[in-house]
C-alpha cells in the first residue's frame, strides 16, 4: 500500500472532523491589503464586518472525511460543500476573529474556538485547530483542519458559571452580612488540648483565660458580603479585615468562649446573640448563625457565619420593658414595679424600711382650671424633683396613681426618710423659683418598719400621715385665702 493510500485511509477513518482546505486566495487577499498599507487586520476587519466574511468566502473545501459527515449531517462531501454558507453563517463570522488575526501574523498552526452549523440547523461550539501543511507555507494551499465538537461542554461550563455566578450574587447582594471563614486553626488547638488529655474544657477556659484570644487570632475570614462592609461602616473589604480587632472585641471574648464550648461538644451549627462594633464605633446588637459547611466537618476549613442586625429591635425591647417598669409622663417608676418591688422587700429584706407616701397638692384644681396639659407639667416638675433629690441612692420612687407618689426606702430608718423629705422640700422651693406660674408641692407622709409583719401597717401609717398633711394644707391655704 502506498504512503498516499495510507494517508487517504488515515484521513477518512479518523475518529474526529477533518477538512484539507485551500487557502491560498485568503492569502492573496493579505497580501493586497498589506499592499494597501494595512498593519493592524483587527481594527480592519472590526471597522466593516464585511471582510471578514470576505476572508471565509476565500476558504476553498478540497476534501472531508466521513466523521466531517456525521457531525454537519451531511448525505455527501458534495453536499456539504454546496451548502457551507449554511455552515458558516451567522455568529460563526464573529468567532473568526482570532484565527484570521494568527494567520495574519504568520503563525502556521492556530488552535482556538469557533461555531458553525450543522445541515440540520444544530449551533455547534467546535474547538478547531488550523495547521498550514510543511511544504505549504508559501502559498496556503493546502491547510488540515481539524474541527471537535464541545457542544455540550460549552453547555456545561456555561451552566457552571451561570450557576457560580447565580451562588455569588446571592452571596454578594444577601440582605445580611455573610462572612467564610476558616476555622481550621482554631481546630488544630483545640485537638492538641483534647490530645492532652483534657476532658473538661469548662474548667480548662476557665483556668487558660488567654485560650480564648488565641483561637481569636487563628480564624481566617476569606470573604465577606456588600452587607458587611454596610453593617460595619467599612468602604472596602481590605479595610474591614484589616481592622478585625476593632469589630470583635469585649463582650465578644465571652461569647466566643461559648462558642468554643459548644464546638468542642460537637455542636457545628450554632444560633446566638452577640454584640459586635462597626469601625466608627458603634455597638451592634448581633443574631449571629455559624455553621461549618457539609463535608468540612473534619477541619472546619470552610464556615459560613451570617449576621442580622437586631439593634433596632434590642432597643424597641428595652424601651417596651422600660414602659413597663416607667410611668411615661413622670419617667419614674410605675405601680406595677412598686407592687412587685414592695412584694420583693417583704421576702429579702433589707430592714428597715422606710414608706414615704405624698400626694401633689392641688392638681384637680388645675386640670379643672388650666387645662389637664398644665397639669402633666406639674407632675413632670414633680417627677424631676424626686428623681434628682434620691439620685444615686438604692430606692424604689414611683407614681402609683394620678397625682399620687411613694418611695420605698429599704434599709433606712424614720431618720433617714425625714432627712430625704426636708430635701425633697428643698428641691420642690428651688423648682418653683426656676418655673414660672403654678407651683408645685406635695403632702408627705412617712413610716418605718422593722419586719415584714409591720409593712401592711407602715404603708397604712404613712398614707393616714400624708392626708393629714393634705388637710393641713388646704386648711392653711383657706386661711390664707380668708385673710388675703
Amino acid at each position: 500500500m502506498s504512503s498516499h493510500t495510507d494517508f487517504e485511509l488515515l484521513f477518512d477513518s479518523a475518529p474526529i472532523s477533518l477538512w484539507l482546505e485551500d487557502y491560498s486566495q485568503l492569502k492573496n487577499l493579505f497580501d493586497q491589503w498589506r499592499a494597501q498599507g494595512i498593519t493592524d487586520l483587527e481594527a480592519h476587519l472590526r471597522a466593516d464586518p464585511a471582510r471578514v466574511q470576505a476572508c471565509a468566502a476565500c476558504y476553498q473545501v478540497l476534501k472531508v472525511n466521513r466523521k466531517t459527515l456525521e457531525v454537519f449531517a451531511a448525505p455527501h462531501q458534495e453536499a456539504l460543500i454546496d451548502r457551507l454558507h449554511e455552515v458558516f453563517r451567522g455568529d460563526t463570522f464573529t468567532r473568526m476573529l482570532p484565527e484570521l488575526v494568527s494567520l495574519w501574523k504568520g503563525n502556521a498552526l492556530y488552535t482556538g474556538q469557533a461555531v458553525n452549523y450543522a445541515l440540520d440547523g444544530r449551533r455547534m461550539d467546535v474547538r478547531i485547530s488550523i495547521k498550514i501543511l510543511e511544504g505549504h507555507e508559501a502559498r496556503w494551499d493546502r491547510v488540515m483542519v481539524s474541527l471537535e465538537d464541545i457542544t455540550k461542554h460549552t453547555l456545561a461550563q456555561t451552566l457552571l458559571e451561570n450557576s457560580e455566578r447565580h451562588a455569588r450574587n446571592l452571596f454578594e447582594f444577601s440582605p445580611v452580612s455573610l462572612w467564610v471563614e476558616d476555622f481550621s486553626g482554631v481546630k488544630r488547638l483545640m485537638d492538641e488540648v483534647r490530645a492532652s488529655g483534657i476532658s473538661d474544657f469548662k474548667t480548662f477556659l476557665s483556668v487558660h483565660q488567654e485560650f480564648v484570644p488565641r483561637c481569636m487570632e487563628r480564624i481566617r475570614v476569606l470573604d465577606v458580603n456588600q452587607h458587611t462592609l454596610q453593617m460595619f461602616s467599612a468602604q472596602s473589604r481590605e479595610e474591614l479585615l484589616h481592622q478585625l480587632e476593632r469589630i470583635f472585641r469585649d463582650e465578644m471574648q465571652h461569647s466566643f468562649a461559648e462558642q468554643l464550648l459548644d464546638l468542642w461538644n460537637g455542636k457545628t451549627v450554632q444560633t446566638r446573640e452577640v454584640i459586635n462594633y462597626s469601625l466608627n464605633g458603634e455597638p451592634i446588637n448581633i443574631h449571629m448563625q455559624f455553621s461549618v459547611l457539609p463535608g468540612y466537618e473534619h477541619d472546619w476549613s470552610l464556615v459560613l457565619v451570617s449576621l442580622v442586625d437586631i439593634t433596632a429591635r434590642k432597643k424597641a425591647e428595652a424601651y417596651l420593658e422600660y414602659l413597663g417598669k416607667h410611668d411615661a409622663l413622670t419617667q419614674l417608676r410605675n405601680r406595677a414595679f412598686f407592687v412587685e418591688e414592695l412584694n420583693r422587700i417583704s421576702r429579702k429584706g433589707p430592714w428597715p424600711l422606710s414608706v414615704m407616701a405624698m400626694d401633689l397638692n392641688g392638681l384637680k384644681h388645675v386640670n379643672d382650671n388650666h387645662g389637664h396639659a398644665a397639669g402633666d407639667a406639674m407632675l413632670r416638675r414633680t417627677g424631676e424633683v424626686l428623681a434628682k433629690a434620691t439620685a444615686g441612692q438604692s430606692l424604689c420612687v414611683a407614681r402609683t396613681g394620678g397625682d399620687e407618689f411613694v418611695i420605698l426606702m429599704p434599709g433606712h430608718d424614720e431618720r433617714v426618710a425625714q432627712g430625704l423629705k426636708e430635701r425633697i422640700d428643698s428641691m420642690l422651693e428651688m423648682n418653683n423659683q426656676f418655673y414660672p406660674g403654678q407651683k408645685i408641692s406635695l403632702s408627705i407622709g412617712i413610716a418605718s418598719c422593722q419586719s415584714p409583719v409591720d409593712l401592711e401597717e407602715a404603708a397604712q401609717l404613712a398614707d393616714q400621715r400624708m392626708y393629714a398633711a393634705k388637710r393641713q394644707f388646704y386648711e392653711t391655704a383657706k386661711l390664707e385665702r380668708r385673710s388675703s
